[in-house]
Parts: C-alpha cells; sequence; structure tokens
C-alpha cells in the first residue's frame, strides 16, 4: 500500500509577509546557491512526495502478506477473499504506474482463473484417487518463495563488513630499532626437511654396464631345451635377473629361431606358446 503526501505552498499573501533573509540562514539551494526566500513558480507534482508504508517485492510477496496477515492457512486459501483485497491493491498501483502493475495483474488474472476452476465441478478420476486442487501449483510456489525469503533474511542478519562492523585502521609509527621475528624449532625442522627435499631432487644417477653375451644365453637356452620335448616360452625367462638379461634371452631366442636350432610352435590362435630343439632325422 502507497500514499501521496502533497506540498501545501504559502499563498502569494502569505509570502509577501515573508522576510526575504530569515536570519541569513538559506531554505534550499539550488545547483549549489544558497535560497533565502521560496520561489514564486515553485511546482511540485502531486506524486512527487510518496510515502510506501508497504513494500511488497513482487506478487508473490503480496499474497503471502495478505495470508499470513490474517491467519490463512496456506494449503487452504480463502480464495475469495484473498483475490478482492489483491485486486483493491493492484487497482491501486496500476493508477500511480502501470509497468509496475503488469505483473501483478498477471497474478491477478491467475487467481481469478483458479476461482473459476474451483467453482467448476472437479473432474473425473480413478477410484482411490483423490481430485487435483487448482490451487496447489499456487500454494507451492508460495511455500518456495517463503522459504527463500526466510533464508535470505537469515543472511541479511549475519553481520555484514561495512554494515555491521568495520577493521580498525590503527596508525602505530615505526620504532627506529629493528625487531626480527624470533624463529621456533619447528620453522627450523621444516626448513631442514626441505633441504633434504631438494637434495633427493638433484641425486645423479649412476649407470653401471654390464657385460651380456648373446652367444651365451644361446648357449644356455638349447642345454634348457634338450632334456625337454616342449617348452613353454614364458618358462624360459627369469624375471628375478632384471630386465637386461630378459632382453638378451630373448634376442638369444630369436638368433636360434633364425638359424633353425629351435622351433616355436602354437596350437592356434592365443594358445599357450612352446618351444622345442629343431627336429633332424637321423
Amino acid at each position: 500500500m502507497s500514499a501521496s503526501i502533497n506540498l501545501i505552498l504559502p499563498s502569494p499573501a502569505d509570502s509577501l509577509a515573508m522576510p526575504e533573509v530569515v536570519d541569513h540562514v538559506a531554505v534550499a539551494r539550488l545547483y549549489g546557491e544558497p535560497l533565502f526566500t521560496m520561489p514564486q513558480d515553485l511546482y511540485i507534482p502531486p506524486d512527487a512526495l510518496e510515502v510506501f508504508l508497504e513494500a511488497f517485492e513482487g506478487p508473490l510477496d503480496l499474497l503471502l502478506y495478505l495470508i499470513r496477515k490474517q491467519n490463512f492457512n496456506i494449503l487452504d486459501i480463502p480464495m475469495l477473499s484473498v483475490t478482492r483485497q489483491y485486486l483493491v491493491y493492484v487497482e491501486e498501483i496500476r493508477d500511480r504506474n502501470l509497468e509496475l502493475a503488469a505483473e501483478y495483474l498477471l497474478m491477478a488474472a491467475m487467481l481469478i482463473e483458479i476461482k473459476s476452476r474451483m467453482l467448476l465441478p472437479p473432474k473425473r478420476v480413478a477410484q482411490g484417487e483423490e481430485a487435483e486442487d487448482p490451487r496447489a501449483e499456487l500454494v507451492r510456489r508460495l511455500l518456495e518463495y517463503e522459504q527463500m525469503k526466510r533464508a535470505a533474511a537469515a543472511l541479511n542478519a549475519l553481520p555484514q563488513f561495512g554494515r555491521d562492523f568495520l577493521n580498525p585502521q590503527v596508525l602505530i609509527e615505526q620504532s627506529l630499532q629493528v625487531r626480527f621475528p624470533e624463529v621456533s624449532t619447528i620453522d627450523l625442522q621444516q626448513a631442514w626437511r626441505d633441504v633434504l627435499q631438494r637434495a633427493k631432487l638433484v641425486q645423479h644417477h649412476k649407470i653401471t654396464r654390464s657385460e651380456l653375451s648373446v652367444r651365451e644365453h644361446m648357449s644356455l637356452l638349447l642345454k634348457k631345451l634338450q632334456d625337454c620335448r616342449f617348452v613353454e616360452f614364458e618358462e624360459l625367462f627369469d624375471p628375478t635377473q632384471g630386465a637386461p638379461v630378459l632382453v638378451v634371452t630373448f634376442v638369444a631366442l630369436l638368433e636360434l629361431a633364425k638359424e633353425a636350432l629351435i622351433e616355436i610352435t602354437q596350437a592356434e590362435i592365443f594358445a599357450p606358446i612352446y618351444v622345442r630343439l629343431a627336429y633332424s632325422p637321423s
């Protein structure tokens, strides 16, 4: 709700009785210049001074205000009473601000539609089900809006910098004697750990060269295959000896196959691979 207060100007007879200068105190200032007398041609429109008794942030805010003010049950809204009061407010704001009233008029149309749907017979529903209440969607929106409004009020109640408190600023003159901060044992321990961590990052990696003979490993493979008819491929390698030995063993295996000293067989696709000595007829 809003009300207008009009400023009543003095009549010409009263203005003539007013002194030109009132204790050398300016009545007002216009563009920085003092005015010691009231201008005769001053015009103030009727809606220049307006006091808002109740400020609403939108149609839902107004509806919630009307419902809570009269202690209505929000789950069972008396649409006739609420709609009448709502339309009274809309008529008042439409006379002053048509753009502002557009949003309220849309909600008024929705209220009238809900009231008209309530006057019609309810739609038939299946047995055991309740008929849909035309007010259900409006109630859902009102409950959500009230929940958000309470959350906003709770946040606004928290202390805010610049509104409820300010950071103190104190100017302290520095003394001529320099005072260094004290160092604790915990800081020294952390600094020592950082030094050790950096030392680990710059350690040199030494590579030793080992002499491995392919021919020697070819002989070892032939000895393993002499007493066995078939040996599975993976059994010819010993992972505990390291990657260099595994590589040399694999190269030796390829050399033996190249020289036709061994045979590598497989029964079918994805079947285990077997190695045996090459067959030589007696």
